[in-house]
Formats: C-alpha cells, sequence, structure tokens
C-alpha cells in the first residue's frame, strides 16, 4: 500500500489480513509512524500480528513498536527466508490468538444467565437477582435442592461481574475429607504436617482477583468456619503452619441444600457465620415447582445430545404422546441433573422412532406423579376403596411439610403460603408431630419449639 494512512483504512474492512508487514518510517503518520500504525492497527484488529521493517539504527524504535504490540521486527537488509519464517510464525500465532478468544467468548456466553434455562416466573426472580448481584462485590448465599444448578448459578455470577477476567476456582466442601479441607482451602507450609513435603498453594490463593465457590457450605467443620469467617471480615487468612496473615482480594459465592436457618438452631452452622454469608440471598426453584420450564428443558436437552444425522427432532417427533405426557408429570426429586441425566441417556440408547413410555425408567413410569396444573400427587382409587379421611389427612400433611420446606422452617412465613394463622400451623405441627423436611426430604420425628 502507498502509505500508512490508506493502510489503516483498508484494515477494518475485508478481505481479511493474515499478518502485516510495516516499515518503522512512514512519513504520513509522523514522527512515529509505523508505531502509531502498529498500535492503531492493534486497537482495530488485536489478534493481527504485525511485523516491523526498520533499518538498523533504528532498533531501540523497533523495540518500542514491539511494545506497543508488534509481532517481531526485521532489520533492513534482510533475507527474504528470513522474513518469510517470521512471516509463517506471525500468521500461525495470529490464528492461534484467534482461536482463543473465540474460546473465551464461547466460555462467556455459556455461563450468561440469559442461558439458564426457564422462562417461568420463579426464574424469572432468580434472572433479576443474578443481573443486580453480578454488577456488585457483594457475597452471594445460593440455596436450593441437588440438581438445581446452583454452581451454574455462581458461574454466571462470575462470567458477568466486573471479575470474570479472573480466576473462577470451585470447591465442593462435601466432597473433601475435614482434615484435608483446610489445606485445600488455605494451604499448607513445607513440614506442617506429615506428608507436607513442600508448600502448598490454597484455592483461597489461587482464586486472588476473582471468585471462589464454596459448594455443599453446610458440610464445612465448626473450626474451619471459624477461618472462613475471618476470611470474610478481613481479607485474610493463615496457612495450616503459617503465622503470617496472607492477603486475598476473593469475592465469595457459598451454596448449599442445607435448611441454614436449621442448621443455626442446631449449632451446625455458626450464626455470624450464616449471616455473613447471607448478604444476597438465591433460593433456585425445585424443578417441581417450576413445571412451566419442563417442555423447554427437555427441548434443551434433546439439541444438547443430538447426534444423529438431520434437523433435531421436536419434542413430538422425539417422545410419544404417553411418554412426554409421563415427564411432564413426574416429580423429578433429581431436579434438572436427573432431566438431563435421563434425555441423555435416552439419546445415547434411541435407535429408530420415537420414545415410547416403556422406554422409560421404572422410577419414572412408576413414580409419584403429579397433577398438571400443580405439584399435589395423583390419587388413584383402587377396586377395594379408600379412606377418603385418610388421603385428606395425608394431602393436609404434604401441603403443610411442602410449605415449611419452602420457608426454609420459617412458621410465620409458611402459614403465609397456606393462607392461614400461624398458631393454627402450630397446633396442627404439634397434633401430628410434624416438622419442616429435612435434607433426605424426610419430615423431622419431633416439634421444635414456635420461632
Amino acid at each position: 500500500m502507498p502509505d500508512g494512512e490508506t493502510g489503516l483504512d483498508r484494515l477494518p474492512g475485508s478481505p481479511r489480513y493474515d499478518v502485516v508487514l510495516v516499515d518503522l518510517n512512514l512519513p504520513d503518520l509522523g514522527e512515529l509512524g509505523g508505531i502509531d500504525f502498529v498500535r492503531k492497527a492493534k486497537e482495530a484488529t488485536p489478534s493481527l500480528p504485525c511485523i516491523v521493517m526498520t533499518a538498523f539504527g533504528s532498533i531501540p524504535s523497533a523495540i518500542e513498536a514491539t511494545r506497543a504490540g508488534a509481532f517481531h521486527y526485521v532489520t533492513k537488509p534482510f533475507k527474504l527466508d528470513d522474513v518469510k519464517v517470521i512471516v509463517e510464525r506471525a500468521v500461525q500465532f495470529g490464528r492461534l490468538q484467534e482461536e482463543n478468544d473465540e474460546l473465551k467468548a464461547q466460555l462467556k456466553a455459556k455461563y450468561r444467565f440469559e442461558n439458564i434455562v426457564g422462562n417461568s416466573e420463579p426464574m424469572c426472580d432468580v434472572y433479576r437477582i443474578i443481573e443486580r448481584v453480578a454488577r456488585t462485590e457483594s457475597t452471594v448465599l445460593i440455596l436450593g435442592e441437588s440438581g438445581t444448578g446452583k454452581e451454574l448459578v455462581a458461574k454466571a455470577i462470575h462470567y458477568n461481574s466486573p471479575r470474570r477476567h479472573r480466576p473462577l476456582v470451585a470447591v465442593n466442601c462435601g466432597a473433601i475429607p475435614e482434615s484435608l479441607l483446610e489445606s485445600e482451602l488455605f494451604g499448607h507450609l513445607r513440614g506442617s504436617f506429615t506428608g507436607a513435603i513442600a508448600n502448598k498453594q490454597g484455592r483461597f490463593s489461587a482464586a486472588d482477583g476473582g471468585t471462589i465457590f464454596l459448594d455443599e457450605i453446610g458440610e464445612m467443620s465448626p473450626n474451619l468456619q471459624v477461618k472462613l469467617l475471618r476470611v470474610l471480615e478481613e481479607h485474610a487468612f493463615e496457612p495450616v503452619g503459617g503465622v503470617k496473615p496472607v492477603k486475598v482480594d476473593v469475592r465469595v459465592v457459598a451454596a448449599t441444600n442445607v435448611n441454614m436457618e436449621e442448621a443455626v438452631r442446631t449449632r451446625a452452622i455458626r450464626e455470624d457465620l450464616y449471616y455473613r454469608l447471607n448478604v444476597i440471598r438465591i433460593d433456585l426453584p425445585a424443578l417441581r415447582e417450576r413445571r412451566d420450564d419442563i417442555p423447554l428443558l427437555l427441548q434443551h436437552f434433546v439439541e444438547r445430545f443430538h447426534r444423529s444425522p438431520g434437523p433435531v427432532p421436536t419434542l413430538e417427533q422425539f417422545f410419544t404422546p404417553e411418554a412426554l405426557e409421563t415427564l411432564l408429570t413426574y416429580q423429578w426429586p433429581g431436579n434438572v441433573r436427573e432431566l438431563q441425566n435421563l434425555i441423555e441417556r435416552l439419546t445415547i440408547l434411541k435407535s429408530d422412532g420415537r420414545i415410547q413410555r416403556s422406554d422409560l425408567p421404572e422410577r419414572v413410569v412408576n413414580g409419584n406423579p403429579v397433577t398438571r396444573d400443580g405439584w399435589a400427587p395423583a390419587t388413584e382409587i383402587p377396586p377395594e376403596g379408600i379412606s377418603l379421611k385418610d388421603e385428606v389427612n395425608a394431602f393436609e400433611d404434604r401441603l403443610n411439610k411442602r410449605a415449611l420446606e419452602m420457608a426454609h422452617g420459617n412458621k410465620n412465613r409458611a402459614a403465609e403460603l397456606l393462607r392461614m394463622n400461624r398458631t393454627t400451623l402450630i397446633e396442627k405441627m404439634k397434633r401430628k408431630r410434624l416438622g419442616p423436611l429435612n435434607r433426605r426430604g424426610e419430615g423431622d420425628t419431633g416439634f421444635a419449639e414456635p420461632g
């Protein structure tokens, strides 16, 4: 091209250039013509490699161009074979850079909260909270049953936050033995315990500048809870065997399927830690509480696991009406994770034709279904008949338990959900020894004093 201005004008357009060779001396762009060209070219196309050509006496300026973003520089006079090698390396580097940028963009897009599947009202509430909290530095506590997508929400918060260019480090506190969890979180010094043959960096240090996701926080021992509380309050910790505090800049996102209010009451969770974690709280609904999203999720996973040639089938093309009705009325105790695993299995094992009801697992076919307009189990009347009184009492018990579960044990809130007086609910609980659901979904055997 005849001059620098012409080159800069053509760069943003087509065709795409693999590499640029630019002379350091470009009078039309001023005294630092080549350097300015490189700087503006990198602003327009960051992945475009630029090679600077310069006379021997201008090497310091060529180094300055490299600092401005140039891939390499060659001195005049040069051999064409040498330049050819540098150009080939530059082209390869540019393509790798483009692939890396594309992968990063895909990763960020994967965890954008808009791409969490569901448009029910409970999920729209979750989206609104994520959108507001992602821009802040606040600690977040995510509550929900297993399989509801707590880690996906944590990733959405991180990748939509100002910390998205820094690490997101996930730790499953329930999967690491208590004796190792402290070292895993905070690191250790050489010789601090048997087997500590070298210094080890902990997960908090690895997440410095970014976000740490503490999953199953309810499984953490009381001793470790004290140390975590200090990190939240002072942004510092001491490695195992160390006495000098280590400062970290880490945002904490925690999650659990434990009823935290009940865990505080039983002293399984420190009250001060709970309130320090519970700055921003996100309650993820169980799948049975957002049944309108089941068709969307089914279609999403059918598309995700589709491997056969041809277009992705619709739900009506993939399932028979009987099979689809069974999936829509199933309770999904394993939530979205259970649904995802089932569709992956069906996609792999599916032969010709649609999925029949007989192709579904027995637990789904014979599981306790729900009515299409709510969560309540449908009851069949056997030939010998049933006791209406017993069925009504059992149904009332399920409603009371469900309200207490949704209210995380808060009796005032549970009574509001059932539109009854708090004292009436408490009397029913006393009479039937009914308590909030525990982690396994079973009722408590005793009754806690009203609170």
